[in-house]
């Protein structure tokens, strides 16, 4: 395969290295591949099942660890610093990816290499440093053990402050199923498994520095399509609002609407929201805004803070984190929340499973299902001291931790006597910061999102609030007391708008952008054509680009056929408190979706994706969208 030097936009290699035989190699980006799937998650995808062994355990050396820049990572665009990361998932045995900002992805580009793709695993702890054109895989014994955090701090100290640096904390090291992969002392890989996946292969860190250039067609032209973009950005409106709270600023909205995560989800409404809010964030937190590469709205808050357990300085809390530890754990200040997000930023844990698994335990001990003498202590909500203390046992597996670090599905498989049903995950991936008994389509879009429970593949709320497909928009705009039964009528066309957002909020993910602009500030997708052109010298719509996304989602769907058995609708359900708990009190007191609702809109969904009524893509949609080697593969199945 010849490099083709024509391929704009890319830097044109993939970089693989075996870390059971310390090998290290170069070949070409193929075109067909650039073309076909754009890059990031495209390429994590299509990689992925053309070369991941069927069957395989997640953390054996067979599975595969693939990192991806986008086209357009690394260009003087806005928020072009994204990087893909995927593998077999740990959480759920299926297909998975999770996205980073920071500025990694474009050191990567710079320093000539599109991908990286992992495979084996080293004898050894080790790390791996890329410098430009050189690559090697290093001893890591002396960083072993320690947090994520500090050892970016201390690689940064020995190899040179220009390097942009991956890290693990203990978690990934000890194969926590949701470890995460950290960056720029606070920007996190966090969902699905992926550090547990890099600590499986005994690497430690990812060390890369780059000096090259990317190509395109004319300089002139794409630095005057920045520039111009650059400049549309900043005159919408938004753009001066959205920065000083970042994603915090939403916390008060979810909780008078009545989305608000509370209580391992058994209700949608906490009463201490304005200690939590984005507001708490910028008066007792915030030194500064911290942004990734070419970012004009920085939505990173670093801060300091102070409470009874210590201080810290974290960048954070954003709203997931704030709505998982601060809502579903009831911690009541934004200063402990923030301090459970450090304590999750240096072990290595992703926030979100971990205030999904720890609210869980939490409501097995007060319902007598886990014994204090299994913890080692009570625990409670509303307690930053259980917090930590299982935070802590969580990342070394130790005691109650070994467990917890499971996930919540495997936790309540274990712990049983009905746990199962207050277990807030689907197909094993815990779920994020919405409450969803009172939004159909964003119900549907948690439980067919291709990872598991995840919002970034589908936020659909703000219709369903609005009423656009249900006969409730009165009674859930009017506020606490009104509603008291679940939506009478929902029409199908929810299920399509869920597949569109799921092919354009992950399309972003293939480019190498944020999807902030677009989805936040109302940045025109007209942009992105013309962006796309002037970089690769591609003239592809808008359309075109979505049809690319809508085959990328196919593939991921058919990779989890594939690799769990029995696969399919039975693991697009959500835990039974959704279809047979209604919410109790708030502003959505009353509502819950009944089993029957939800099988409905499973049917509209799998009709207008084209799949069969178990949730499997048909041979026509398989072809239809580009893709023969998956059809086979379903037949072989």
């Amino acid at each position: 395969m010849k490099k083709n030097k024509f391929l704009y936009g890319y830097s044109g290699w993939i970089l693989r290295v075996d870390l059971t035989h310390g090998e290290v190699r170069k070949e070409p980006l193929d075109e067909d591949l650039a073309q076909r799937y754009l890059g990031g998650r495209g390429f994590v995808a299509k990689l992925l099942f053309d070369e991941l062994p069927p069957g395989i355990d997640p953390f054996s050396a067979e599975n595969l660890l693939v990192i991806a820049t986008g086209p357009l990572s690394g260009h003087l665009l806005p928020s072009s610093g994204k990087t893909h990361f995927g593998t077999k998932s740990p959480a759920t045995g299926g297909y998975a990816d999770s996205n980073m900002g920071g500025h990694f992805g474009p050191a990567l580009k710079y320093a000539g290499q599109d991908v990286l793709v992992l495979s084996g695993r080293a004898a050894r702890p080790s790390y791996l440093l890329i410098d430009d054109q050189k690559a090697e895989i290093r001893p890591a014994q002396h960083l072993w053990g320690q947090g994520a955090l500090s050892a970016e701090k201390q690689l940064k100290t020995e190899v040179g402050e220009d390097f942009q640096v991956l890290t693990i904390g203990p978690a990934g090291e000890h194969r926590v199923r949701y470890a995460c992969i950290s960056h720029d002392f606070g920007r996190q890989a966090g969902r699905t498994g992926i550090g547990a996946v890099l600590g499986s292969k005994n690497i430690k860190a990812i060390a890369v520095r780059g000096s090259g250039s990317l190509p395109v067609p004319d300089v002139a032209e794409a630095f005057a399509a920045g520039k111009e973009a650059f400049r549309k950005v900043s005159e919408k409106t938004g753009f001066k609002a959205w920065t000083p709270e970042g994603t915090a600023g939403i916390t008060n909205w979810c909780n008078e609407v009545g989305v608000f995560p509370t209580r391992n989800f058994k209700t949608s409404f906490a009463g201490h929201s304005a200690r939590i809010n984005g507001k708490a964030v910028l008066e007792r937190l915030k030194i500064t805004d911290k942004g990734c590469y070419c970012c004009p709205t920085p939505c990173g808050k670093y801060g300091h803070t102070k409470t009874r357990m210590g201080e810290a300085y974290v960048e954070g809390p954003e709203y997931e984190t704030i709505a998982l530890f601060g809502g579903n754990c009831l911690l009541p200040s934004i200063e402990e929340v923030a301090y459970a997000n450090y304590l999750c930023d240096e072990l290595g844990i992703d926030t979100i499973s971990a205030g999904a698994v720890i609210s869980w335990a939490i409501e097995c001990f007060e319902k007598g299902l886990i014994a204090e003498s299994r913890i080692g202590r009570p625990i409670a909500f509303a307690d930053l001291e259980s917090v930590a203390y299982l935070l802590r046992r969580i990342a070394v597996r130790d005691g109650i931790g070994d467990l917890l670090a499971e996930g919540v599905k495997r936790a309540a498989r274990e712990i049983g006597q009905g746990s199962e049903c207050f277990a807030i995950h689907v197909k094993g991936l815990e779920w994020t910061g919405y409450e969803t008994r009172n939004a159909p389509a964003m119900m549907l879009a948690y439980m067919t999102a291709d990872v598991g429970a995840h919002h970034s593949r589908a936020w659909v709320l703000g219709h369903d609030l609005a009423g656009a497909w249900t006969s409730v928009h009165d009674l859930i705009s009017s506020g606490r007391g009104g509603a008291k039964q679940p939506p009478a009528v929902i029409r199908p066309e929810c299920a399509r708008y869920v597949i569109d957002s799921q092919h354009t909020r992950p399309l972003f993910d293939a480019l190498g952008v944020c999807r902030l602009q677009y989805m936040e500030l109302g940045f025109e997708e007209h942009h992105y054509e013309t962006l796309f052109h002037r970089i690769t010298g591609r003239k592809l719509s808008w359309d075109e680009m979505l049809g690319i996304s809508e085959r990328i989602w196919n593939l991921t769907r058919v990779i989890s056929i594939r690799e769990i058995p029995g696969f399919g609708r039975a693991w697009d359900y959500p835990p039974a408190r959704f279809y047979s708990e209604p919410i109790p009190d708030g502003p959505s007191a009353g509502y819950f979706l009944s089993k029957e609702k939800l099988d409905q809109l499973l049917d509209w969904y799998y009709q207008a994706r084209g799949w069969d009524a178990n949730g499997i893509p048909t041979r026509a949609t398989l072809l239809r969208c580009g893709l023969p080697e998956a059809a086979e593969a379903i037949g072989a199945m």
